[in-house]
């Protein structure tokens, strides 16, 4: 599976963004769809995850009501809605394909990755 993420940018805290993940190749292999986003010196942070078979989605609590995961099955891509973002929420957001169902806020858990596409949030 190939990944190419897009839509990182610089915006005003408040602003929103919507970030785009583009699956290709054996998307027969991905069950799962999350996105991870990492600052420099922290650890890979989950932020949101979708179920492509049946949408079902989950969250971070920190991104929780403020973020919305969506996908389009028969693109194979796969949206993150940022809204009301923090400088908090600036890093490098990364997209990733797993097989499994369980596990799937944990990095590990993912085989394929896309290249991360940056975000900055200024206050």
């Amino acid at each position: 599976v190939q990944l190419q993420a897009s839509g990182g940018g610089l915006v005003q805290a408040g602003g929103s963004l919507r970030l785009s993940c583009l699956a290709s190749g054996r998307t027969f292999d991905s069950v799962v769809m999350g996105w991870f986003r990492q600052t420099p010196g922290k650890e890979r942070e989950f932020v949101a995850a979708i179920v492509w078979s049946d949408g079902h989605t989950y969250y971070a609590d920190s991104v929780k009501g403020r973020f919305t995961i969506s996908g389009d099955n028969a693109k194979k891509i796969v949206y993150l809605h940022m809204n009301s973002l923090k400088p908090e929420d600036t890093a490098i957001y990364c997209c990733a394909s797993t097989p499994y169902y369980t596990g799937i806020a944990y990095p590990s858990t993912y085989n394929y990755w896309g290249q991360g596409t940056e975000v900055t949030v200024s206050s």
